[in-house]
């Protein structure tokens, strides 16, 4: 392996990519396999969501908490990733190969365990994962370059996830196609792990104790501006995937083998849009190009409302993409600053416990999703492919549409409470002590 490519944006990215293929199929089909495939209602979906968020709430934090503590020759991060990889496997192919003749009760238990599963070993890649971007990539213009090339395979990933997924279970049907995803994210994974190399000085500074390493984060307002922001977007990110196999069935009339070309339309367009975001970050700087795109991404959405045919979707799909590209591009530079910001502030750097307690925070996005696929289903009688009520049609405009509309406008209105951390940092001002915390804090 050459060493120009050891930590480079584009060995980082492949983790990305191993990641997305799989966790892409997921959040775009889960849905979809079981509520339209096998009869899952929707109420009981979403009562699973809930129940996983809750476990999600200890186990997330918790993830990075000891993530920061690990201290092996292997480095913090990588050894929870080399031991993960079996279990994503694993547990994915759970997910997608549920027993035919459960029952609804069956069919739930089957469904909450395999979510439990799947999403708890995926916490610990991604904490792990996400701690490693500010870790590796220090700098403005180095993290947006570093982030334009992790979002360029991520979007190759999730037009795989999307747009192949369909030919794929049509063809080998779902469980085939889980297995199949699982030996491509192990390759790359591997690939990935093997290809990045920790800061030897970052594992061995002392970690904060429990208590004081989530007092600081939690006192970190930019942290959880930034962050409520972002699950709202977030939850536009996953509602669209996942809603728009729904929506070409039930808006466009299209079948299923053309579910494929839509979402290709979405995500092929993002590609090189991700470029003209990076020219934008550079132009603008982090916290003026993340509120644009914000803004952006909800007045892309509009033009769902209106797509009548196959042809239509395709043209509203490629409007959206520009949206979503700006989404995907714009946080990672905020993200990293907040983090060296509270490095500067304690004299430790903690990205685990920062990316696990906002991995909860924007991974909750799900639980805002199921909710608002459960509260709109009712208000328009969709209850599963078995009953999909009067007004289909409606539902699903309203919830790739004018839902993603209302979350983004929330997010964009949250946005504006987020101050610029360059000119506090510029201005010179120097955190005090707080008694009794035994390390200084920024004021917020």
């Amino acid at each position: 392996m050459s060493r120009r490519f050891l930590n480079s944006p584009a060995a980082y990215a492949l983790g990305m990519f191993a990641m997305m293929v799989p966790s892409q199929a997921f959040s775009s089909f889960y849905s979809y396999y079981y509520v339209e495939k096998l009869g899952l209602g929707v109420g009981l979906a979403t009562a699973a969501r809930m129940v996983y968020l809750i476990w999600d709430a200890v186990n997330n934090p918790m993830a990075g908490y000891l993530s920061d503590r690990t201290d092996t020759r292997f480095g913090r991060r990588r050894p929870w990733i080399f031991a993960s990889i079996p279990l994503f496997m694993l547990t994915f192919i759970l997910v997608f190969s549920a027993p035919s003749g459960l029952g609804d009760t069956g069919l739930f238990v089957w469904f909450l365990t395999a979510l439990i599963l799947f999403e708890s070993v995926a916490t610990l890649l991604w904490v792990n994962y996400g701690a490693l971007f500010p870790e590796l990539f220090r700098g403005d213009r180095l993290r947006a370059r570093a982030s334009a090339v992790q979002q360029a395979y991520q979007i190759v990933a999730i037009l795989i996830g999307t747009a192949l997924t369909p030919i794929i279970y049509d063809a080998i049907g779902f469980g085939p196609m889980a297995v199949v995803y699982s030996f491509v994210f192990a390759g790359f994974m591997l690939w990935f792990a093997l290809s990045v190399r920790e800061d030897e000085g970052a594992r061995r500074e002392k970690p904060l104790p429990l208590v004081a390493a989530f007092r600081e984060t939690l006192k970190n307002k930019p942290f959880w501006i930034f962050n409520l922001a972002n699950s709202f977007a977030q939850t536009v990110n996953g509602l669209l995937a996942s809603m728009i196999p729904f929506y070409a069935k039930y808006a466009l009339g299209i079948p299923e083998s053309q579910v494929a070309i839509l979402m290709a339309a979405v995500f092929v367009s993002i590609i090189p849009l991700v470029a003209v975001w990076y020219w934008v970050v550079r132009k603008l700087g982090g916290l003026r190009s993340w509120r644009l795109a914000l803004a952006v991404y909800g007045l892309s959405a509009i033009p769902l409302w209106f797509g009548q045919s196959l042809g239509g979707g395709i043209a509203a799909g490629i409007v959206v993409g520009f949206g979503m590209a700006g989404f995907l591009v714009t946080p990672a530079v905020l993200s990293g600053r907040i983090i060296d910001l509270d490095a500067e502030a304690t004299g430790r750097r903690r990205e685990g416990v920062y990316t696990a307690v906002a991995g909860f925070i924007t991974r909750s996005s799900g639980l805002i999703s199921a909710l608002a696929f459960w509260i709109v289903g009712m208000i328009f009688g969709y209850v599963s492919g078995d009953d999909p009520g009067p007004h289909p049609e409606t539902t699903f405009r309203v919830l790739i549409s004018v839902v993603p509309l209302i979350l983004l406008a929330i997010s964009c209105g949250i946005s504006l409470f987020m101050r610029d951390l360059d000119a506090d940092a510029g201005a010179g001002r120097r955190p005090p002590v707080r008694k009794g915390a035994g390390v200084s804090s920024q004021t917020n």
